[in-house]
């Protein structure tokens, strides 16, 4: 009957929901004007079969996120575990990708401008998303399977796509300098937030960007007045960016980017998930966090076969760490405190210190043409890949060098049909040493791909389906393992859905938009979690082995509507259940499912000034095995003024109420409380 009732609900509210839509009107030659349509929040991709969603640079700004992942948690299928920090935290999509244990799963891909980032099993620390949201100027998360060949094998979860800014976003392309500086201030953790940037455009063929942001936020506390462990930090990071566009028709362009983050943590626990007490004890943590990408294009005007992209990235993540003496409560003896002696100095795993590299190389191009009926899009390329992971206690070392082919072929019939078939191959060769001092290798390869295929009918209206295989290949994590070395994760994800694009239905200009996506996932040949099984008769016959299969079903849901008078509303919804199956055939809940959750905005704009919105976010209560989480509601308020002219021409002013009512709450698979009633207030200008 709850499942019954949340599906109505969401039905009932998809019907309020819409887009942005600027058209223009001309009959017999005559120009009748521009008409403006209503615009909203957040667009909602009904012209595609992936089930893909844009966080823009608006509504990067009006979020005043204090994290990446508080960006995207409000993406449909979009789960975070304690987003409020870039520590500890990790990000869930579809089910999968984040755990309290060690913050990925592998099966979400993480890019910043083409460069692959993020950790593999890093134990009890989340570091996904280590960086800051004021460098980026939109992020697109794609969900599932279907849309993610061009990024990698395995992504089950889905891809988050980030881009930095540029200067021509601020310069508008012309020569000249622009600076722009922001300041946010926030009551919950005495939060500051200071981003500069200087945009420098001496050509119109060249212009180079300098951003540096400094945050900085103090223990925030929850809707009980409870101080929230682990969600103080100091964050710089930095952003330098340039580019050149030469050639006949600037058909030429060159790319160089850079951003940093990095944080020095003092006296904190181990356990950024806060899930063990206090028996690893305090360390001492520096962390940083580095990508460069050097890009190359070419796309000569009046050739449609050839937009060549070629990207050359590097990745570096480090972790050093070092134990506090006298911080765990397990450190004594005899007698011993936890019933074993405590090794001097602390745990190896809690001395370990970490490095990942990641170096890449990725030529792809685009092509346009036609066969017979069928207009093409073909994007088509290589890859090469070298991650490198120093060797660390619970992390043995290596190389994993990989190449990659892939192909994505959009084909459009007329205007109804578009059939997109999508291939990717992939070896991987696995190099490391062994505890024992022995050398090991492993080769290994996938060949992947999906189908989707999208009807429009001409009232607005279109159907979808899609289908999708991939392998998770071998990782540095398992070398240790000869039987897991040569086992791939396999997964099959299937999705069917309809969308709905139309203008003027209530009221004349108005604007609706809605999608909704049905999927099931199956994955098999499981190597990423283990369950405890019994091997024997006797009540100490237990061992952990890789769980049989995972099974997960659900419902996306994007919606919104606007009105030409400025009103509007975004919806978005998401409906998930999963299973696990482990060794013995035994079938539980899917251990890291998130909750039901829906998300509604209700805006008003008053031209292009002022902008004020009311954000109600709620999630199901949940009470699978083992895992018990409430239910919760909270309400968001937000006001957005950019005066027009006069002397405050070029300003921004934003104002958010987050957690109105002071609700106390964790979100389902979060192992920290959520933050209590939070003011934020941002002031930016650019001159």
């Amino acid at each position: 009957m709850k499942r019954g009732f949340f599906y109505g609900t969401t039905c009932a509210l998809a019907c309020l929901s819409g887009q942005l839509v600027t058209a223009q009107e001309e009959q017999d030659g005559v120009f009748l004007g521009t008409i403006v349509l209503g615009e909203s929040k957040r667009e909602v991709a009904t012209d595609t079969a992936t089930p893909v969603t844009e966080v823009d640079q608006t509504e990067i700004d009006d979020r005043q996120a204090g994290t990446v992942a508080e960006l995207i948690d409000s993406v449909p299928g979009v789960s975070l575990v304690n987003g409020s920090t870039p520590n500890g935290s990790g990000i869930n999509i579809r089910g999968f990708g984040a755990n309290s244990t060690f913050g990925s799963d592998q099966k979400v891909a993480i890019q910043i401008d083409g460069a692959s980032v993020g950790s593999e099993e890093i134990y009890r620390i989340g570091t996904q998303l280590f960086t800051d949201p004021e460098l980026f100027k939109s992020v697109s998360v794609i969900r599932g399977t279907v849309g993610s060949f061009e990024y990698g094998t395995g992504i089950v979860g889905g891809v988050v796509l980030l881009e930095t800014k540029d200067a021509s976003d601020f310069t508008g392309g012309e020569p000249g300098v622009r600076v722009r500086q922001t300041l946010q201030f926030t009551t919950n953790g005495d939060g500051l937030t200071s981003s500069s940037i200087v945009a420098w455009q001496p050509t119109e063929n060249l212009e180079f960007l300098a951003n540096y942001t400094w945050r900085e936020q103090d223990f925030q506390t929850d809707g009980d007045g409870e101080d929230i462990g682990n969600s103080a930090f100091d964050l710089p990071s930095s952003l330098i960016k340039s580019r050149y566009r030469f050639g006949q028709d600037r058909a030429h362009a060159l790319s160089l980017t850079y951003t940093e983050t990095s944080e020095s943590d003092r006296d904190v626990p181990y356990d950024t998930f806060l899930t063990s007490d206090d028996v690893f004890g305090n360390v001492d943590r520096d962390i940083e966090t580095e990508t460069a990408v050097l890009s190359y294009e070419y796309n000569p005007p009046g050739d449609d076969l050839i937009d060549v992209t070629v990207d050359l990235s590097y990745a570096n993540q480090e972790i050093e760490q070092e134990y506090v003496e006298g911080s765990s409560s397990c450190e004594g003896g005899p007698p011993f405190p936890c019933d074993f002696p405590f090794p001097e100095g602390g745990f190896s795993v809690v001395n370990a210190d970490q490095q990942y590299e990641t170096t890449k190389l990725s030529i792809r191009n685009t092509s346009l043409f036609t066969t017979g009926s069928v207009d093409h899009e073909l994007r088509a390329g290589v890859e090469l890949l070298r991650k490198e992971r120093l060797d660390a206690a619970s992390a043995p070392g290596g190389e994993d060098n990989r190449v990659a082919f892939f192909a994505i072929d959009e084909m459009r019939i007329g205007e109804a049909w578009t059939i997109t078939p999508a291939l990717r191959y992939e070896t991987s060769e696995i190099d490391g040493t062994l505890d024992d001092g022995r050398d090991v290798s492993y080769d290994n390869d996938a060949l992947v791909g999906g189908l989707s295929v999208r009807y429009a009918f001409s009232n607005g209206v279109a159907l979808f389906g899609s289908a999708a295989y991939t392998e998770n290949l071998p990782i540095l994590d398992d070398l240790e393992n000869d039987e897991l070395m040569e086992q791939a994760e396999e997964a099959r994800t299937f999705e069917l859905g309809a969308s709905l694009d139309r203008t003027s239905i209530f009221a004349d200009e108005d604007v609706l938009a809605i999608k909704g996506t049905f999927y099931r996932t199956e994955l098999t040949e499981v190597t990423s979690y283990v369950s405890d099984v019994f091997v024997g008769p006797g009540p100490d016959d237990i061992e952990s082995q890789p769980l049989d299969r995972v099974e997960t079903e659900g419902f996306e849901l994007e919606a919104s509507y606007a009105m030409r008078s400025g009103f509007y509303v975004d919806l978005n919804a998401n409906i998930v259940a999963g299973e696990e199956t482990d060794a013995n055939g035994r079938t539980t809940d899917w251990r890291i499912t998130p909750a039901d959750s829906a998300r509604l905005t209700l805006g008003q704009r008053f031209g292009e000034e002022l902008d004020l919105s009311w954000e109600i976010v709620a999630a199901r209560a949940e009470n699978r095995e083992d895992d018990r989480s409430p239910g919760f509601a909270v309400h968001n308020l937000r006001a957005t003024y950019v005066p027009q002219q006069g002397v405050l021409e070029g300003s921004e002013l934003r104002l958010g109420l987050e957690n109105a009512f002071d609700r106390e709450f964790t979100p389902h698979l979060s192992t920290r409380p959520a933050p209590g009633r939070n003011i934020k207030l941002s002031l930016a200008r650019t001159f």
